[in-house]
């Protein structure tokens, strides 16, 4: 669960702040579990709820980002085959609190727009353009890795 609240939170403080708070909750509603599923989907779900009630409390839909520079072109390939779990989730954790909170839900908890529109209180436009935005970032960061790794390499 510590991995669940770390996708969300801005660091490992943070993280295992929402990790503490989500047990809390997960054992104040311990009654209310019906075996209907596995343990372990239903607290994931509490963790994930967690963060975006904590999330939600901060208003990240007010954020606002230089991203009139961020280009549209697609990322090569090799980047990403390249790239490792850990590099991957440390761009994800590099994403703005609200990009990165929208790109968590539909990218890896595979909830929709208009579920995440639900859980945060804004629209599916909203959730649609959080999620743009973030891959967008994401697409940048990936290339400037890719040409650091490349002049590392031919530097040598």
């Amino acid at each position: 669960m510590y991995a669940v609240c770390l996708r969300y939170a801005r660091h490992q403080l943070e993280a295992q702040d929402l990790m503490q708070e989500g047990f809390i909750r997960v054992f104040d509603k311990l009654g209310t579990f019906r075996l209907q599923g596995s343990l372990e989907g239903w607290v994931r779900r509490i963790m994930v709820t967690t963060c975006i009630n904590t999330y939600r409390r901060k208003a990240f839909q007010n954020e606002k980002f230089g991203l009139e520079n961020v280009p549209d072109e697609p990322v090569a390939p090799l980047a990403v085959e390249n790239l490792g779990e850990a590099e991957l989730l440390k761009l994800v954790e590099g994403l703005p609190d609200g990009y990165r909170l929208v790109f968590n839900l539909f990218a890896i908890e595979g909830f929709d727009h208009a579920e995440i529109a639900s859980m945060l209180g804004c629209g599916e436009s909203t959730s649609r353009s959080q999620l743009a935005k973030a891959r967008r970032m994401l697409q940048q960061r990936l290339g400037k890795d890719v040409v650091n790794e490349h002049e590392r390499k031919t530097s040598h």
